[in-house]
């Protein structure tokens, strides 16, 4: 079984800011850059690769309903268009919400809510029929780096000994850029910067989650893979 985890990762001056129907607002000077979803020789997503650096700035505001001029910024449309950002998220502790598989070597949790359809999970035969086979070292690493490539965190693997594998963020923003779907996937919110809603409650402290924007998601402020369809 898994052990329940302390999600705070590092402590940070960062913060994102969930606005009443209108954009994120960033705090800190959190840095911001373009990550790219990289494919491999087999057509499968396999790794990231860090793309468009933004310059510095204290404080900004990111478009959450997608049809900014100004794209990744915020330029006021969302008034415009009486944009509904309604938040629907469950603000549930991602364990509570999350089923176990449990392999001979490894353990995974899956949080399906969470899904923005980054496709990591598909390589090799899947990141759940890998965890299965976790006996096998080759399954064992891959499981792993398939569920720590996931940028929303819906995978966690976990150790024998209920330890928690993620990957090693500094605070950061990375806004998702999806080349084999030809789209622009969500906000990649890292290493555990709080995310708080417009009615002033902070969701769970994480890793790593992404936030839509498109505004289509039907889990705002997560992303649910709307930006695809």
């Amino acid at each position: 079984m898994v052990k329940t985890k302390n999600n705070a990762q590092k402590e940070t001056q960062y913060k994102v800011k969930v606005t009443k129907n209108g954009p994120y607002m960033v705090s800190g000077g959190a840095p911001l850059s373009e990550q790219n979803i990289c494919v491999d020789a087999d057509e499968q997503c396999h790794g990231w690769k860090e793309g468009k650096k933004y310059s510095n700035q204290e404080n900004y505001a990111l478009c959450r309903c997608g049809h900014s001029q100004n794209k990744p910024y915020c330029d006021g449309t969302h008034a415009r268009i009486q944009f509904n950002g309604t938040e629907e998220a469950i603000n549930t502790p991602y364990l509570e919400q999350a089923s176990e598989i449990n392999g001979p070597a490894l353990n995974l949790t899956d949080a399906q809510d969470f899904c923005a359809s980054a496709r990591f999970c598909h390589r090799a035969g899947g990141t759940w029929e890998l965890t299965q086979q976790s006996d096998n070292p080759d399954a064992r690493q891959k499981a792993i780096e398939e569920a720590s490539d996931c940028p929303s965190g819906r995978l966690v693997t976990w150790d024998q000994d209920g330890k928690a594998i993620e990957p090693d963020f500094e605070p950061s923003i990375g806004l998702v850029k999806d080349t084999q779907a030809g789209k622009m996937g969500p906000l990649w919110v890292r290493g555990g910067i709080p995310v708080e809603s417009a009615d002033g409650i902070t969701y769970e402290i994480r890793n790593r989650v992404t936030l839509c924007r498109c505004g289509k998601s039907s889990n705002k402020p997560f992303c649910d893979g709307s930006h695809l369809e």
